[in-house]
């Protein structure tokens, strides 16, 4: 089926004329994230700086007629092999409605098949104001550093950690590697906060939430860090200059290393994590108890 593209690109180009560059996400509360659903099709804005938006990249056309053909077989967009919602993941603005995060190849299709109302899934990412919070409300000089994606959570058909009593397994998909509850507790015991990082569209809430049923508290949430925006990546040089103030030392853990790193100072510890007969998790931990005792302080 070939697409008459011309009437979206003007709204396209329209959207982004009128609102690019003036957009400033704000906080969703808990009533409107757990109750909103769906949005007003007008309501939703297109990201320019995603590459949906760039011309010479986007928008695909043969991906939007694809979601289309799929609506009209199945009245809805997601693949009907797959558990992933079909809402789009949007963000809410001011000074008016939603930022489209992802989904722009099914709101394209959305909007030329002249549905009204579209589902939304409403997040809240990190900003800067929430580091600035989050560092404000830190108890030590020290912190670990993980990245969810890579090395907390489960890839493909990964072991994972048995889920604790009462893990609501329905509301929370991923899974944790072995040993991670356990090995993040001991961090926070020894005098460490415990930032985490993705690149994910997770709500901030979500990723507390989520750790607090396995007794772990959780300092610092970045998330949505793989977003292009040049504003947020000046924000990232200011958020770096904050942390470095708060924190004299960090412990970055990868699934091959743990990088052992120092404020104001190009030195840095490498640690290779070559696991043994007792898993990774107990690798990294007999790791940092190495450079504990091995470490003084001025």
């Amino acid at each position: 089926m070939t697409i008459q593209s011309g009437g979206f690109q003007e709204y396209l180009a329209e959207e982004i004329k009128q609102y690019g560059g003036i957009m400033i996400p704000v906080k969703a509360g808990l009533m409107e994230r757990l109750l909103v659903k769906e949005v007003d099709i007008e309501k939703l804005h297109p990201n320019p700086d995603d590459e949906f938006c760039m011309p010479g990249i986007g928008p695909n056309d043969r991906i939007i007629s694809d979601y289309i053909a799929r609506y009209q077989r199945y009245g809805s967009m997601k693949d009907p092999d797959s558990m992933e919602a079909d809402s789009l993941i949007v963000e809410k603005v001011h000074p008016d409605g939603y930022i489209i995060l992802n989904g722009h190849h099914r709101w394209a299709a959305f909007w030329r098949l002249g549905i009204k109302k579209v589902p939304v899934s409403i997040v809240n990412l990190t900003q800067k104001s929430d580091i600035e919070e989050m560092i404000h409300a830190s108890e030590h000089d020290r912190r670990v550093t993980l990245d969810l994606d890579e090395v907390a959570f489960c890839q493909g058909d990964e072991p994972w950690e048995n889920p604790i009593k009462g893990f609501p397994e329905e509301k929370f998909k991923e899974r944790l590697r072995p040993g991670i509850p356990a090995l993040l507790q001991y961090l926070s015991a020894e005098g460490y906060d415990i930032w985490v990082y993705t690149a994910e569209y997770y709500s901030i809430e979500y990723i507390r939430e989520y750790f607090h049923y396995y007794n772990v508290k959780i300092d610092g949430i970045v998330t949505g860090t793989g977003r292009k925006s040049k504003g947020f990546a000046e924000e990232r040089k200011n958020i770096e200059q904050l942390v470095r103030d708060r924190y004299k030392q960090t412990l970055h853990i990868d699934r091959r290393t743990v990088l052992h790193t120092f404020a104001g100072s190009t030195n840095f510890e490498e640690y290779p994590v070559e696991e043994g007969t007792f898993g990774w998790a107990q690798t990294v931990k007999s790791i940092i108890r190495k450079i504990e005792n091995n470490e003084s302080y001025k």
